[in-house]
């Protein structure tokens, strides 16, 4: 019953907290409170998009499972955004539901160090101000000094569909009801959330001559660098529209609905709404887009992506069955909404470990966020900072803004905080030309091999690549092309690749030898690096100015109260957030320029002394 970490929870955030623990050689316990659901994907059986495939290829670079999973299961794949620059491509897979929670469950059993217990943790276990271990509901004590919180939408779940309510975590599965008064009696703030999940219906059932098709692409791709996972698409998604009737319809049945009639009092997501409130915020659109997924290659199961809601079965039946492609559509599952408790984010450090108490971690929607990669990612984050904190020795694993979206994700939680789902978009990253997906392998892959989570072999063949990619730049900005009918003289042959249109395939008239076989992996990333090479230095000279406010670190112990050069608004949010360097205190709303001033004096003057 002595572990050296638990980890209670066992989705996305769950899985490879556990995974990673274990996988540094942490005696490890994951509990779940149903065997079956390991790694199941509660809403859309997909993995990444704008922004969330980024996250699923870092998570791959440092040794994690969510990646591989997705490759192994995936029934089709697309980069989204190609038609843009590289910083916004999104590397997007349609998955296999079923095979996904199989697959990720024979990752946890084969997992050397990893026990995985069915249980729900009703108690934790608290001495002081320090973590000892959990209680099940049967009363068993497991001992740990490190516990891992990956509740998902579990902790006080309340499942809503129109004027029915009932407790659950998921359809179909028990909520976690006990240990959000434990977490409230130990000091944390407690926050409420709603999220939804839209009907399933049966694929036999629709009228697919109505809409359009959605293919994966020609030459897919997928997440996980370095080892050789077969890629292949199986199906097509489908797009049609909502129209005016099915607003109507929706319009006219707001009072059965558990997010209109006044049931659900917690926040929703702003960027994922339901039905109900897109027709009720867009009431200008006469239209939306409906996707019809493939839940699985073996099943007739099918997901409508964008019509989450929490509507009758009855008005259910009406709105969908007004879709263009739908009217005949039979359902499998109805939509529901679900209440759940979070942590105020402000309760968390940047390692992930909880403020009020030591060795307890806390990750995924537990600290409110949305989508299955922003909960792997800070999973994976407390589930290495778990295991190093172990040793004394040893110091905190962070990421920052300027090399992942994980550090973006978890920098925005702990500083800036969320009112609403946390939901990750490029466009929250202030580098994002030098976070591309393409590098995430150059980016974190080291850092991924220094912790002993990325195998000898899979880093091997990643600096294989790292010098075939140096070296083929560096050979195409010193050598000069032959002549050409298009050239007034002879160019080097760097320069003529920035030109639009151009490619390693057709430089080749103009000279250009690979000293062997490159790879599409190898040519993407010799393109984009020469191609945007101006844009990628200012971004780093960026990064290096945002690295000299990180490097002003705050003492362990400042009392940021009796700085009384700053705002009293300022001393209060730094008092309560805690931030650990100037950067990071810039970054919190209310603090003004003026503060950060007056901070940096402050720092200079307790330096002097």
């Amino acid at each position: 019953m002595k572990y050296d970490v638990i980890v209670v929870g066992a989705g996305h955030a769950g899985c490879e907290a556990a995974c990673i623990a274990a996988k540094m050689g942490a005696k490890t316990a994951m509990f779940v409170i149903k065997y079956e659901s390991v790694g199941r994907m509660s809403c859309n059986p997909s993995v990444g998009g704008p922004a969330k495939g980024h996250i699923a290829k870092e998570i791959d670079a440092l040794g994690g499972v969510m990646a591989k999973t997705a490759d192994k299961t995936g029934i089709q794949f697309r980069m989204l955004n190609k038609s843009k620059g590289p910083a916004v491509w999104s590397p997007r897979s349609q998955n296999d539901r079923q095979q996904y929670s199989h697959q990720m469950l024979i990752n946890c059993e084969n997992q050397e160090n990893l026990d995985i217990i069915e249980s729900c943790i009703d108690h934790l276990i608290v001495d002081g101000d320090e973590i000892k271990g959990v209680v099940s509901h049967l009363q068993q004590e497991y001992l740990a000094p490190r516990v891992i919180l990956a509740c998902g939408t579990f902790l006080q779940g309340i499942i809503h569909i129109g004027n029915t309510s009932y407790s659950g975590g998921r359809s179909g599965e028990p909520s976690a009801d006990k240990l959000t008064q434990d977490l409230q009696n130990l000091g944390f703030t407690i926050g409420r959330f709603k999220t939804g999940t839209p009907a399933r219906i049966d694929l036999r059932t629709i009228d697919y001559s109505k809409m359009i098709e959605q293919a994966g692409d020609p030459d897919p791709e997928g997440f996980s660098l370095y080892r050789d996972i077969p890629i292949q698409n199986l199906c097509s998604c489908w797009l049609t529209f909502t129209n005016p009737r099915t607003h109507e319809i929706v319009r006219s049945n707001f009072d059965k609905s558990s997010l209109y009639s006044g049931r659900i009092s917690g926040t929703g997501p702003r960027y994922c709404p339901s039905i109900e409130t897109k027709v009720d915020r867009f009431a200008d659109k006469n239209r939306h887009q409906v996707f019809i997924e493939p839940e699985g290659i073996d099943t007739y199961e099918g997901y409508i992506n964008g019509m989450s809601n929490s509507l009758t079965p009855q008005v259910q039946h009406e709105f969908i069955h007004s879709i263009e492609g739908l009217e005949k559509a039979k359902f499998i599952r109805y939509a529901y909404a679900i209440e759940y408790d979070y942590i105020i984010p402000s309760d968390i450090k940047s390692t992930m470990e909880s403020k009020p108490i030591k060795g307890l971690y806390l990750a995924g929607q537990i600290n409110g966020t949305s989508g299955y990669e922003e909960a792997g990612a800070q999973g994976i984050i407390a589930g290495i900072n778990a295991v190093k904190s172990l040793d004394a020795s040893s110091s905190d694993f962070i990421l920052g803004r300027d090399n992942s979206y994980i550090g973006v994700l978890i920098d925005d939680l702990v500083t800036k905080g969320t009112n609403e789902p946390y939901r990750m978009f490029t466009s929250r990253a202030e580098y994002r030309l030098f976070l591309r997906q393409d590098n995430t392998d150059q980016r974190l892959m080291p850092l991924g091999y220094d912790l002993g989570t990325v195998s000898e072999n899979r880093y091997q063949r990643f600096l294989k690549t790292s010098e075939i990619v140096d070296r083929e730049i560096n050979f195409l900005k010193n050598k000069k092309s032959l002549k050409h009918s298009s050239l007034k003289e002879p160019l080097k042959l760097a320069q003529i690749l920035k030109r639009p249109g151009m490619s390693l395939s057709n430089l080749q008239e103009f000279g250009y030898k690979p000293n062997h076989n490159i790879t599409k992996l190898e040519s993407e990333k010799i393109e984009i690096e020469i191609k945007y090479e101006g844009y990628i230095k200012r971004q780093l000279a960026d990064i290096q100015s945002f690295k000299s406010l990180e490097s002003n670190k705050f003492p362990a112990n400042i009392d940021f109260t009796q700085i009384d050069t700053i705002t009293l608004e300022a001393r209060e949010k730094l008092q309560k957030i805690r931030p650990t360097s100037l950067g990071q205190a810039s970054r919190i709303s209310g603090i003004s320029h003026a503060d950060i001033t007056s901070i940096l004096v402050y720092l200079k003057k307790i330096n002097s002394k």
